[in-house]
């Protein structure tokens, strides 16, 4: 059999899900960063806020610096499986596509992907019909038994 006959594998099933789009707007960046934050605790992995909390904010400010059109949403996706937290946010600017690229010391801008890069296990970008779709995925750890015997 041949690596193009080969079948990939099934995708895990979609444990929880949640996406919402937002106006390209600094304080829009901010509200998904809180809604992602409370989700993920919500959805029983707290020990992933604070990750999650940056790769979010890390991605809408990037679709807001480099991705918005005027009048155009942009989209964060949020979906949990068994083993992984996939944060998906899509933009309509395609042809802009994310790069890693070293920040001189008193750039204000240009280290986003290299914390998106060191935080996630995986992320890069795909295609959409219009616009581009931005991911970084965490693999999840099961949570720690917060309960002490006495």
């Amino acid at each position: 059999m041949t690596a193009a006959q080969e079948k990939a594998p099934a995708p895990e099933p979609v444990l929880q899900e949640d996406r919402l789009d937002y106006t390209p707007t600094a304080r829009s960046v901010h509200l998904c960063r809180l809604r992602a934050v409370r989700l993920v605790s919500e959805w029983g992995y707290p020990n992933h806020v604070a990750e999650v909390g940056l790769l979010v904010s890390e991605l809408a400010t990037n679709a807001l610096l480099h991705g918005s059109v005027r009048g155009r949403l942009f989209r964060v996706h949020l979906i949990l499986t068994a083993t992984a937290l996939r944060i998906e946010v899509s933009d309509p600017r395609g042809e802009r596509l994310p790069a890693v690229r070293k920040a001189q010391d008193d750039d204000c801008y240009g280290r986003g992907l290299l914390i998106v890069d060191r935080l996630a296990d995986r992320w890069g970008v795909e295609p959409r019909t219009v616009g581009k779709t931005v991911f970084a995925e965490l693999a999840l750890r099961r949570r720690a038994d917060t309960t002490t015997d006495r």
